[in-house]
C-alpha cells in the first residue's frame, strides 16, 4: 500500500481534490472536481491540469460526500492508503496563524470561525466534521487562506472603526488567496533575481480575485479585506464598494440582510456589470458594449489597486498574474500593462498573445511573469511537514 496525502477544497456546489504520493517530492497521482450542480465529476491531467474525462453521475445523493470520494479513489487506485487529508479553509481568523492537526477542539474552535465567511466556512468546516464522524482513524489537517497575511504590519491591518470592534471581534483585514501567494512566493526566484523580490505585486485574477504586494517573499499588504467580497471586481462579487450605498439600499430600498448579501456575493461584479454572465472568456468575445463595459472596469479597479501597492511599496520591480484569467486571458493582462507604462513596464505582446511565463519586453524596467498556481500541491506540503 502505497501512503498518500488527499487535499480538498470544498465549496457550496463542489469539492475539487488532488491526491499525493507522501514523499519529499509530493508526485501528483491524480486531481479532480466534483459538480453536484452538473452531477458530474471531471478528472484532469496530472501534469497540465487539462481535462482528460468527465463522467455523469446518476443519481439524486449528494456527491460532496466523504464515502463518495474515498468509493471513486478506492476503486480506481486500490493501492492507495490515505494518511491525511488537507484541507483549504478560507478563514484561520486571528487563532490559526498556520497549518495545524484537527482535533475534536480545533473543529469547535473552527466553528466559530463561520461567522468571518459565512458563504464558505459552513460547507468546509461541514466536510471536515463528516470526515472526523465517519473516518475517525485518518488524519486530518486545515491550511488557511488568511496565514499567508498575517505578518502584515498591523497598519495593514486596521479598519477606522471603533477600537472595541477591532479588539472584541476581530474585525481586521485578513486578506485571502493566502495559498495561492505562497506558492507563487516560493516559485519566484526561478523567474527573477533575488534582488528583485523587495518589490512584488501578485495579480491572482480569476473568479475570485485579489492581490497582494510583497516584501522578500511576505505579505505586506493585499486588496481583500475582512471579507472575500472586498477589493477587486469578481465574477460575482463586487468588490470595494462605499459602505453608504450599502445602508441607501437598506434604508431606501428595503433589502433585508439576506437580499443583500445575495446581491453583493452572487448577482454583481462581472455579472451584475455586463447582465450577460461571469465568465471572462465568453465577456472578452461578446459584442455587447455591456460585456466590453464590464471588463474594462474589471482593469481599471485593478489598474488603480495595482498602484496603491506600488504606494506602498515605494516601487515595483515585479508583477505577476495567477490565477484563470491572469494565466490565459492575455487581452486582460494587455489591457492593466498598457496603462502602467509610467511604471517603466512594457510587455512583449508576441509571448503575452501566447500566454508565455515571462512577458517582459526587453526594455522593460519591471518584470512581468505568468506564473500557474498551485495551491494544492501547497496544501500538500504543508501537511508533509505536519507528519513527517
Amino acid at each position: 500500500m502505497d501512503d498518500c496525502i488527499l487535499t480538498i477544497n470544498v465549496g457550496s456546489a463542489t469539492l475539487k481534490f488532488a491526491l499525493f504520493q507522501k514523499n519529499k517530492d509530493l508526485t501528483k497521482i491524480c486531481s479532480g472536481d466534483l459538480n453536484n450542480r452538473s452531477r458530474t465529476l471531471s478528472i484532469f491531467d496530472k501534469d497540465s491540469n487539462k481535462p482528460i474525462q468527465r463522467k455523469v453521475i446518476e443519481g439524486k445523493h449528494s456527491l460532496l460526500q466523504p464515502k463518495y470520494l474515498f468509493k471513486w479513489i478506492k476503486h480506481n487506485y486500490p493501492n492507495v492508503n490515505i494518511k491525511i487529508i488537507g484541507h483549504r479553509l478560507v478563514h484561520g481568523g486571528k487563532v490559526f496563524l498556520q497549518p495545524t492537526l484537527i482535533t475534536k477542539p480545533v473543529l469547535s474552535q473552527l466553528k466559530k470561525l463561520i461567522p468571518l465567511a459565512p458563504l464558505h466556512m459552513p460547507h468546509e468546516v461541514g466536510f471536515v466534521e463528516k470526515i472526523l464522524l465517519e473516518f475517525p482513524k485518518i488524519l486530518q489537517a486545515a491550511c488557511f487562506d488568511t496565514s499567508f497575511h498575517r505578518v502584515q504590519p498591523r497598519l495593514a491591518t486596521l479598519f477606522a472603526i471603533p477600537r472595541k470592534y477591532t479588539e472584541e471581534d476581530g474585525i481586521i483585514r485578513y486578506g485571502f488567496h493566502g495559498l495561492s501567494y505562497e506558492y507563487i512566493a516560493e516559485k519566484l526566484s526561478q523567474y527573477t533575481n533575488k534582488t528583485k523580490l523587495k518589490k512584488v505585486i501578485v495579480a491572482h485574477l480569476g473568479n475570485g480575485a485579489s492581490l497582494c504586494a510583497m516584501h522578500k517573499n511576505k505579505s505586506v499588504a493585499t486588496s481583500m479585506g475582512f471579507s472575500a467580497l472586498d477589493g477587486l471586481i469578481m465574477g460575482t462579487r463586487c468588490g470595494n464598494i462605499d459602505p453608504g450605498v450599502l445602508l441607501y439600499l437598506m434604508q431606501e430600498k428595503g433589502l433585508s440582510v439576506k437580499e443583500l448579501e445575495r446581491i453583493l456575493y452572487k448577482e454583481s461584479g462581472l455579472l451584475g456589470v455586463s447582465g450577460i454572465t461571469n465568465d471572462m472568456k465568453e465577456l472578452i468575445e461578446s459584442k455587447d458594449p455591456k460585456a466590453k463595459e464590464a471588463v474594462d472596469l474589471f482593469c481599471y479597479r485593478a489598474i488603480r489597486e495595482i498602484g496603491s501597492l506600488v504606494a506602498t511599496l515605494e516601487g515595483l520591480d515585479v508583477l505577476v498574474f495567477t490565477g484563470g484569467i491572469g494565466e490565459h486571458a492575455a487581452v486582460i493582462r494587455d489591457k492593466i500593462c498598457e496603462h502602467l507604462g509610467w511604471l517603466g513596464m512594457t510587455i512583449d505582446f508576441s509571448k503575452n498573445k501566447c500566454n508565455s511565463l515571462s512577458i517582459t519586453a526587453p526594455t522593460s524596467r519591471v518584470e512581468v511573469h505568468v506564473i500557474p498556481t498551485n495551491e494544492e500541491f501547497m496544501i500538500a506540503k504543508h501537511v508533509y511537514g505536519l507528519i513527517k
